[in-house]
């Protein structure tokens, strides 16, 4: 008997495939086809609100791309033409496909063979009709954009139509290793950021919450607003600000501290970012 599949079921293999899992987006509002190249739970970064179980630091293993296809078509098919719906108990007004995202258990972009992932990708969902109604989108924490061969990924996913969500959970340096557990300075960050605008649509993605009831701070709000206002003046082109909270819970050891943050709160930096000259979209 199949799960049923809803915005908080989320598990990688629910349906018995290596790389390919579907999830009921709350923020896309239908069916998102996950595809994860990190099979073996590994991230450049660790951040603290991650869901994944046994997160470890490290780089996806080598693709299998004959089964990477084979899961994606068959995935499809049976999407398309198949009673997945039915068997997942979607609800009448999710079935849909929203968009095929690249995300899964850690940085997708650490994969060697990315562009040729990214390529393959787009080819299948192109030929069963998938692309361009449904978006391609990658979900990356952009810490390695600035290298040629995740920038060749990113020309291939804007040759798709695709974009890039890329995160950005604090912008001071202390935000950033608490959070991500990155070394990697907001002046890197930014670069890449611009990077990532040059060749491919991109959005900001942003997860606050509460940990040990301290909220926002004032210090996290004005850091981050500083840096958007940055963001406006370079000329960098951000097509919008995804503001969200924690939905599931943490795998990581801060769970037990960590708790969504206010609905208030996200809505009124929300106003404050709208003020900058930004599109935003709050989830909560």
């Amino acid at each position: 008997m199949a799960s049923k599949l809803t915005t908080t079921n989320h598990c990688s293999d629910i349906v018995g495939l290596k790389y390919v899992y579907p999830v009921i987006s709350r923020r896309m509002g239908g069916l998102s086809i996950g595809i994860n190249f990190n099979t073996n739970n590994a991230c450049n970064w660790r951040c603290i609100y991650c869901q994944v179980t046994d997160l470890k630091i490290g780089v996806p293993p080598d693709m299998d791309f004959k089964l990477l296809e084979d899961e994606l078509r068959f995935f499809l098919d049976d999407v398309l033409k198949g009673d997945f719906y039915e068997r997942f108990e979607v609800d009448e007004d999710k079935r849909s496909i929203k968009d095929i995202a690249i995300a899964g258990n850690g940085e997708p972009t650490s994969l060697k063979e990315f562009a040729g992932a990214v390529e393959l990708i787009g080819k299948v969902a192109t030929e069963v009709g998938v692309f361009p109604r449904s978006n391609y989108i990658l979900i990356t924490n952009g810490s390695l954009l600035h290298q040629t061969r995740v920038q060749a990924g990113l020309k291939i996913l804007q040759a798709y139509g695709g974009e890039v969500w890329f995160k950005l959970d604090s912008a001071s340096k202390e935000g950033r290793a608490f959070v991500n557990n990155t070394a990697q300075s907001c002046a890197s960050s930014f670069k890449n950021l611009m990077i990532s605008s040059k060749l491919c649509a991109t959005k900001l993605q942003t997860c606050l919450f509460d940990y040990d009831g301290r909220g926002f701070s004032e210090k996290e709000r004005q850091a981050y607003l500083d840096y958007l206002k940055d963001i406006k003046k370079s000329g960098c082109d951000v097509k919008a600000i995804m503001l969200y909270t924690i939905a599931r819970p943490s795998q990581q050891p801060e769970a037990i501290r960590l708790k969504p943050i206010m609905g208030d709160i996200l809505n009124d930096l929300a106003e404050d970012i709208r003020l900058l000259g930004f599109d935003v979209v709050v989830n909560l």
